[in-house]
């Protein structure tokens, strides 16, 4: 059981349970850049991801009574944010299964194809384009693991979580944590080299 001793936010809890709403504006000020981070690796859309952590602090104060301590609460807030990411996931590739077009197909003109896509990056900074080439590629290849690899790739090579927080956020064995985490980086790797390798 979580207590004072071995769960930084017990008191602010306490003090959300009561109804101060000071409490709660500063657990969103705490933990809303971090939520949104893990939301947009998993879902990899900005708004989504904003939509998702606006659900689960609403789902939070909700049921902060439901809270039982069993886990720090970080844990059990983090758990909230990944199931609805999950959700959030599964309606993305339904809307798109049922969308005949994307707003990012190419336009045909009677001069050939036009991409509607705006440029992005600033090409006179050669550093920043590579780096963000870079990075879209990294981001490409975790999007295109299957969830329950991409989950345990995110929280813990990009959020620093460690192996028992996310034993505990996922619900899954320890050893499950580290056998799907090796296998997602080995897929991330591979996906790189091939993308490194079409260069």
């Amino acid at each position: 059981m979580v207590n004072e001793n071995t769960d930084p936010d017990f008191e602010v809890i306490q003090q959300c349970r009561k109804g101060n709403v000071e409490a709660f504006e500063g657990i969103v000020r705490k933990y809303q850049k971090k939520m949104f981070n893990i939301s947009y690796r998993m879902t990899g859309d900005y708004n989504e991801a904003a939509e998702v952590v606006q659900d689960a602090f609403l789902s939070v104060y909700k049921n902060i009574n439901d809270f039982k301590g069993k886990s720090k609460f970080s844990t059990w807030l983090f758990t909230i944010v990944m199931n609805l990411s999950r959700n959030k996931i599964n309606q993305m590739q339904s809307r798109r299964h049922r969308e005949n077009r994307s707003i990012n197909d190419t336009v045909k003109t009677d001069n050939g194809q036009v991409s509607i896509e705006p440029a992005s990056g600033d090409p006179s900074v050669q550093e920043r384009l590579e780096q963000h080439e870079r990075d879209q590629k990294i981001r490409d290849c975790i999007r295109s693991l299957g969830n329950e690899f991409r989950e345990v790739i995110v929280l813990r090579d990009i959020q620093g979580f460690s192996y028992d927080e996310i034993s505990d956020m996922l619900k899954i064995a320890l050893g499950t944590v580290r056998s799907r985490l090796h296998r997602a980086r080995l897929s991330v790797k591979n996906c790189l080299n091939k993308l490194i390798g079409d260069l």
